[in-house]
């Protein structure tokens, strides 16, 4: 299983050529520089401890470049469990010390020798195992899983104290560490795959090299799988992975299983039940069980679940924001990171970015939205981890419902089998509102004003009722060189209801490079004002305006209606 992508995460300029060295050991790995005082980073980010934090509650290693006691204190909330934490490391600015400082069951030290070596330095290792044994124990390589963390540590705790140990199974990775070997020692390392009672003088390592074939039609899934391992003298630490038919890949009761025993779900298309199908999938295995429902293969190799079957698959369609960093979302920014295929029209993609070289992107025109969602549906089905990004709000005039229409109009199994899930943005029109104080602070109507997909007659009857009911507006797409004439028709529309002195918030490109925010009136407003790029925001009749202390001006729209409730 390939090592979660590292975030490089630096305070200012001077860091920025050891980020880039370090860059280069970790293929994808992003430098995360701080706004206003780095230049040339991958991306942005505006408080340091808010972004750090997020990508340890997130199990991404993080490498900070500045020094460590700044990374302790930021991250020391967070410090419940030990073996339960990504790997973190503080590097010196000029690269000249590698100091691990957290997540030494996760390959801390291995991450802090490899960026030594890139640098050309000694690592800092402070862990007593690792210095005098070249390894930690307790952190056996992918493809294997310790026993028992507790009882593990005395185990240590006796070897550093000299006592000899014996190695009883396949242990390739020891084969060059320091230890004090003896055919008859009481303390053992003990590698394989059979169930065994935990004991203080053993080390219990297991290798994953057990698969689970069973059908989504088994009872108490998670229970039924733990009484078959262990009528087989199987320890479910050894198991690697659970393969079931594809037939069944939208199955919660199959999800919920694979949670619970902490194992990736993988899917296979083959014809004639269980038994048949962990044959297929691991060809060499021996199988040790078939009950109704379940059968379990045992290979003499731990097993890459990614190379069995393949997974279910994902199919996101984020909200990006109104385009500044620190407005997206932390699960969009999460789906960004995890993503294998990036669709959407090229200018929202190109927001999103950067992407790792192992990222496919596939940019098309604003106005193919259909094959759009139908591509995004065609790859996701594939096993693929797919993102259809929209800026905004992807519910908002975007994507969601054009991918959802997309499945509704498909009769296609596979296609209604993927993991579809919308994870919201920050809307244009509440970025505008929030930067102007609250104007959609009551009920308020948002409205498109193009008429691609919408009869203009439509958009006049809406637009009269919403301006009567005395809402205030939210105007998308409110002009374009197509259809010059439409705002200012709409603006006459909303004018027969509402009072010059209506105040109306013009805010273009608001949270990118650029953005302008301006306070006017329905009176003063003309066409020629506003762009494609301009939200238009027009008050009800209790929409009110007063003077910043720094200049400009508050716009809100009181909760209250009519009469004032006493305070």
């Amino acid at each position: 299983m390939a090592r979660p992508v590292p975030a490089i995460v630096i305070l200012g300029n001077g860091s920025l050529a050891t980020a880039r060295k370090i860059a280069q050991l970790y293929p994808g790995a992003l430098i995360h520089g701080l706004a206003e005082r780095v230049e040339g980073a991958d991306r942005v980010y505006h408080e340091f401890g808010a972004t750090l934090r997020e990508f340890y509650q997130q199990n991404t290693p993080i490498i900070a470049l500045c020094a460590a006691g700044i990374v302790i204190r930021t991250l020391a909330p967070l410090l419940l469990e030990k073996g339960a934490e990504p790997p973190v490391l503080a590097v010196a600015e000029d690269g000249s010390a590698v100091v691990p400082l957290l997540g030494g069951l996760g390959g801390v030290n291995v991450m802090a020798r490899e960026i030594a070596a890139g640098l050309e330095v000694a690592a800092a290792i402070t862990t007593s195992g690792e210095l005098r044994f070249g390894t930690c124990l307790l952190n056996p390589p992918s493809g294997y899983a310790l026993g028992d963390l507790e009882l593990g540590k005395r185990f240590v705790s006796d070897l550093l104290a000299g006592q000899s140990v014996r190695v009883e199974g396949a242990a390739p990775w020891l084969a060059q560490a320091q230890l004090l070997e003896d055919p008859h020692a009481q303390l053992s390392i003990h590698v394989g795959h059979a169930e065994r009672a935990p004991a203080a003088n053993e080390l219990m390592i297991y290798p994953r090299n057990v698969l689970v074939a069973v059908s989504a039609e088994v009872a108490d899934l998670p229970g039924a799988i733990r009484s078959a391992l262990h009528q087989a003298n199987i320890a479910v630490q050894s198991l690697a992975c659970l393969l079931v038919s594809d037939l069944d890949m939208a199955s919660a009761a199959l999800r919920e299983a694979a949670l619970d025993l902490g194992v990736p779900l993988r899917f296979a298309s083959v014809s004639g039940g269980v038994s048949e199908l962990s044959r297929h999938s691991v060809p060499n295995a021996t199988i040790v069980s078939a009950d109704t429902g379940i059968a379990i293969a045992v290979a003499t190799q731990p097993l890459d679940a990614a190379q069995i079957g393949r997974a279910r698959g994902r199919l996101a369609v984020i909200g990006l924001g109104p385009g500044a960093a620190e407005l997206m979302v932390p699960a969009v920014k999460a789906e960004l990171a995890r993503a294998t295929d990036v669709l959407g029209y090229e200018t929202y993609v190109r927001m999103a970015g950067p992407f790792r070289e192992d990222q496919v992107l596939h940019c098309t025109d604003n106005r193919e939205e259909m094959q759009r969602a139908r591509h995004a549906f065609e790859l996701a089905a594939q096993g693929r981890s797919v993102i259809v990004v929209s800026s905004g709000d992807p519910g908002v005039f975007a994507m969601a419902a054009a991918v959802l229409e997309a499945l509704y109009e498909s009769s296609e199994p596979s296609w209604h089998s993927v993991d579809l899930e919308i994870l919201p943005g920050v809307s244009a029109s509440l970025a505008t509102a929030a930067q102007a104080g609250a104007p959609l602070g009551h009920d308020f109507c948002v409205m498109s004003l193009s008429d691609n997909l919408k009869p203009w007659a439509i958009i006049e009857k809406r637009l009269d009722l919403a301006a009567e009911a005395d809402l205030a507006l939210a105007f998308y797409n409110p002009i374009s060189r197509a259809r010059p004439w439409q705002l200012g028709q709409a603006l006459a529309i909303v004018g027969r209801h509402r009072t010059p002195e209506t105040v109306v918030v013009l805010g273009r490109d608001i949270g990118r490079p650029g953005q302008s925010l301006r306070v006017t009136t329905l009176g003063e407003l003309t066409p020629d004002q506003v762009d494609m790029r301009t939200m238009v925001l027009i008050g009800s009749s209790t929409t009110c305006v007063f003077p910043r202390a720094e200049g400009g001006e508050w716009v809100y729209t009181p909760r209250w209606y009519g009469i004032k409730p006493a305070s």
